[in-house]
C-alpha cells in the first residue's frame, strides 16, 4: 500500500552499530521507542542460557493510518507469544521488536537498516503500506532478512522476484476486478466515477478496478486524484457531482476515504461508495460516523469471527489487548506464525542452533499448505500466497465490520 537521501541512511547505519532493537520480557532489560523505530539492545542476565531470536515488525504506530498499523503489531505480537514457550524449549528466546514506520518510505527504508544490522533479528512482519514495502524490501534482501506482508496488494511488490518478500493476500490486480465485478454485476453501476490518492498502493488498486470496469461494460465519467494527508475534497467532488455518476469507487486510505464519504454525501452525492482494503477498519467508522451506512469495501482480508475457532481467536485477541481484531490483526498473527514456522524448520536444519537468515528466507518461501487462524498459505516462486481470496463487504450502519456479501477464490 502508500509511496514510493543519504545522509539520513549514513547515520541510521551508524547509529545501528552501537545499538541493537530489542523488545522482551521476563530475563530481559530493554527500552523501547516505537514512534522513532529506535530501541536499546535487549541484556540478558547473568547465566542466561537461551539464544536471542527477535522478529520485527514495520507498520506505521502513528499518523492517519495508525489504527491498522497497530493492529498488524498486536496480531503480530499475540503469535509471538503464543509460540514463546515452545521456542522455550528449543532453547531461544522470542523478542518482538516494533518499528514505526509512519506509513512513509524513507521512514521505513531507515528502520530497514538499522534492523538489517541487528542479526538476532530473523524476520519482519510487514509492511502495511506497498509504497513503503517496495523500497524497505531492497535493503531486506540486501541482508537476506525474510519478510511477509498482512496486507501489501500492489503487484510490484511480489513480481521484482526478490528471495526475501512474500505476502499471504490477494494482489490488486486480483482485488480490483474482483470489486469491479461486483460493482457492475450486482450494484448495476454503468457511469463510475473513480478517484485515487497517488500512491502505489491506491493508484494501482484504481486502475485495476478501472480497467476491469471499462471491460465489463461500465462507463468511467471520471478519474481524479487527491494527495494523501488532504481535508478539503470540495474541488474533486465538485467535479464528481457534475458528473452525475451512480458509482464512485476510491482507491485510497481510510483516512481520506472517510473524509471523501462524510463531505460528498453533504454535497448530495448519493451514489453508493466502495473502497479497498485499507477501508477494511474501525478507522473508517471513526472518520466517516453515520454517512459510513451502505458504503462497500473489497477487501484482503475475512471476517474472522464468522468461524467458531475465529470467534475463539477474536474473543483471545480483545482480552489481551481490550479492543476488537482489525482487519489485518489476524493475517499479522498469519504472517507470524509462518516466519517461525520457517525459523524452526532451519533450526532443525541446523542441528538445533539459530539458523542464517538466508535459511530462514528459504525455508518461509518454501512454505505449502501452512493453515493460519485466518488463511491457508502456499507461497509460489514469486512470494505470492496461492490461497489468498478477496472478501467484499457493505456497511449496514456505523458499526465495524461490515457484513460480508461476498467471498471470491481465483
Amino acid at each position: 500500500m502508500i509511496l514510493k537521501k543519504t545522509v539520513l541512511m549514513i547515520s541510521v547505519s551508524a547509529l545501528a552499530l552501537g545499538m541493537l532493537a530489542g523488545c522482551g520480557t521476563g530475563s530481559t532489560s530493554i527500552s523501547t521507542s516505537t514512534a522513532t523505530g529506535t530501541a536499546e539492545t535487549a541484556k540478558p542476565t547473568s547465566g542466561g542460557a537461551k539464544t536471542v531470536i527477535k522478529i520485527a515488525t514495520q507498520s506505521p504506530l502513528s499518523g492517519g493510518s495508525a489504527v491498522q498499523g497497530e493492529a498488524i503489531k498486536l496480531g503480530a505480537q499475540l503469535s509471538l507469544d503464543d509460540h514463546k514457550a515452545e521456542f522455550d524449549k528449543l532453547g531461544f528466546d522470542l523478542q518482538l521488536v516494533p518499528y514505526d514506520d509512519q506509513g512513509d518510505p524513507k521512514k521505513g527504508v531507515a528502520n530497514a537498516e538499522i534492523i538489517g544490522a541487528d542479526q538476532s533479528i530473523l524476520g519482519i512482519v510487514g509492511h502495511m503500506n506497498s509504497g513503503v514495502a517496495i523500497p524497505s524490501s531492497v535493503v531486506y534482501e540486501k541482508y537476506n532478512a525474510v519478510m511477509v506482508s498482512p496486507s501489501n496488494t500492489a503487484t510490484e511488490v511480489t513480481d521484482r522476484n526478490l528471495k526475501v518478500v512474500n505476502r499471504i493476500v490477494a494482489r490488486d490486480d486480483f482485488q480490483g476486478p474482483a470489486a469491479a465485478d461486483y460493482a457492475v454485476k450486482t450494484v448495476k453501476a454503468k457511469n463510475i466515477f473513480v478517484i485515487q490518492d497517488k500512491t502505489a498502493y491506491g493508484q494501482g488498486l484504481a486502475e485495476a478496478f478501472k480497467d476491469a470496469a471499462t471491460k465489463l461494460g461500465a462507463t468511467i465519467v471520471g478519474y481524479e486524484g487527491i494527495t494523501v494527508g488532504e481535508k478539503d475534497f470540495n474541488g474533486v467532488l465538485n467535479i464528481a457531482l457534475s458528473k452525475k455518476p451512480d458509482f464512485v469507487f476510491f482507491g485510497g486510505l481510510y483516512g481520506e476515504g472517510g473524509l471523501l464519504i462524510k463531505q460528498a454525501r453533504d454535497k448530495g452525492i448519493t451514489a453508493p461508495f466502495m473502497g479497498g482494503d485499507a477501508w477494511d477498519s474501525q478507522g473508517l467508522v471513526d472518520v466517516a460516523g453515520d454517512k459510513v451506512k451502505d458504503a462497500l469495501y473489497a477487501s484482503i482480508a475475512t471476517d474472522i469471527t464468522k468461524t467458531a475457532d475465529g470467534k475463539k481467536w477474536a474473543d483471545q485477541y480483545k482480552t489481551k489487548f481490550g479492543k476488537s481484531p482489525d482487519g489485518y490483526s489476524a493475517y499479522a498473527y498469519d504472517c507470524m506464525s509462518v516466519i517461525l514456522e520457517g525459523i524452526k524448520t532451519a533450526a532443525a536444519a541446523n542441528g538445533g542452533k539459530v539458523p542464517a537468515r538466508d535459511k530462514v528466507r528459504d525455508a518461509v518461501r518454501a512454505m505449502k499448505d501452512f493453515q493460519g487462524v485466518a488463511t491457508k498459505i502456499s507461497f509460489d516462486g514469486k512470494g505470492d500466497n496461492t490461497y489468498a481470496k478477496v472478501f467484499i463487504y457493505k456497511f449496514d450502519g456505523p458499526t465495524y465490520p461490515g457484513t460480508m456479501n461476498s467471498e471470491v477464490s481465483k
